[in-house]
């Protein structure tokens, strides 16, 4: 018989801060030591602490650990605690190694504890699936780390439908944090349906999809310099077409009618899917946050929901 999932022990904040562009764009190698400075990193933890959202989500490779440290050192700076969600599988430098083995595991998790200065973290991710490693091996470290009392709980990242059933035949991982926004729905076909079935805490990352539902990329026009189809387009090359900018447009209208802004619309829809545990933002400037302050403050209704969702 399959292990069933447990869920968290507390429930996990329904905003968390993403932190992948803390010192670098995500766990992208060539991009170490770009991002945000770590004075900007500290601008954007206090407005979203000031937010209320006290749930920080890093991984060991953002940045090259540029990522963890900043979030330690502001962690000691303000004398505060945010509960933490940190990963790892991606290799810490270029040519470094990767993957879930358990000896490795063990190793990139006491260094994410000494950049963040803590003990434990709340919840540890296997941020991409290794099909080199047996997951019963990866899991069963997990469940050494949480008896030893360095993780709160365990889960993964990235994770197809397919992988995820295979994690769940061998062990009780509490969450999975994958890709999802209006206009990338693909969970909705198969795993957020899992999730809600077994009892797994499903975690959207991207909710505005690199910038795509805020606006910002016109039709026929360049991107804007900076932007993330600037700097790192790979996850977003699928949305080059001329439907996407058609599902905006309806999505900008939608917006406009309820007076909110197209941001604030796209993370409010997210919110309104009680199968979303948690909605993890990545803003680039503390301004950004408005977007969440606006979505929480205007909650989409059911019907609302069922409308946007069928326009765009």
């Amino acid at each position: 018989m399959s292990a069933r999932a447990e869920p968290p022990p507390h429930p996990l904040p329904r905003i968390a801060l993403g932190c992948g562009n803390f010192g670098g764009i995500g766990s992208a190698p060539e991009f170490f030591g770009a991002g945000l400075s770590e004075r900007e990193a500290f601008a954007l933890m206090d407005a979203a602490w000031e937010l209320g959202i006290t749930h920080f989500d890093t991984a060991d490779a953002y940045g090259g650990g540029r990522s963890e440290r900043a979030i330690g050192a502001w962690m000691r700076a303000r004398g505060v605690r945010p509960t933490i969600t940190t990963k790892t599988f991606n290799p810490m430098s270029p040519g470094a190694d990767h993957g879930l083995a358990p000896e490795r595991i063990r190793r990139q998790l006491a260094l994410s504890l000494e950049r963040l200065g803590l003990e434990a973290v709340e919840l540890y991710l296997a941020h991409e699936f290794d099909p080199q490693v047996p997951l019963s091996e990866t899991f069963a470290a997990f469940r050494e780390l949480v008896d030893e009392g360095l993780i709160g709980g365990y889960g993964v990242s990235n994770f197809t439908a397919r992988q995820l059933r295979e994690a769940l035949a061998v062990g009780r991982p509490r969450a999975i944090q994958n890709a999802h926004s209006l206009l990338q729905r693909a969970d909705a076909a198969d795993v957020l349906p899992l999730c809600a079935q077994r009892g797994v805490a499903y975690l959207a990352y991207g909710p505005l999809s690199g910038g795509w539902l805020t606006g910002k990329y016109r039709r026929d026009a360049p991107f804007p310099p900076g932007s993330r189809m600037t700097q790192r387009p790979e996850p977003y090359r699928a949305l080059l077409e001329p439907t996407t900018f058609e599902r905006l447009e309806r999505l900008a209208a939608f917006a406009h009618r309820r007076g909110s802004s197209m941001a604030a619309t796209a993370i409010a829809w997210l919110l309104a899917d009680e199968r979303v545990a948690q909605v993890v933002v990545g803003p680039g400037r503390p301004e950004h946050l408005e977007a969440v302050r606006e979505a929480l403050a205007h909650p989409l209704s059911a019907e609302e929901r069922a409308r946007l969702e069928a326009a765009c």
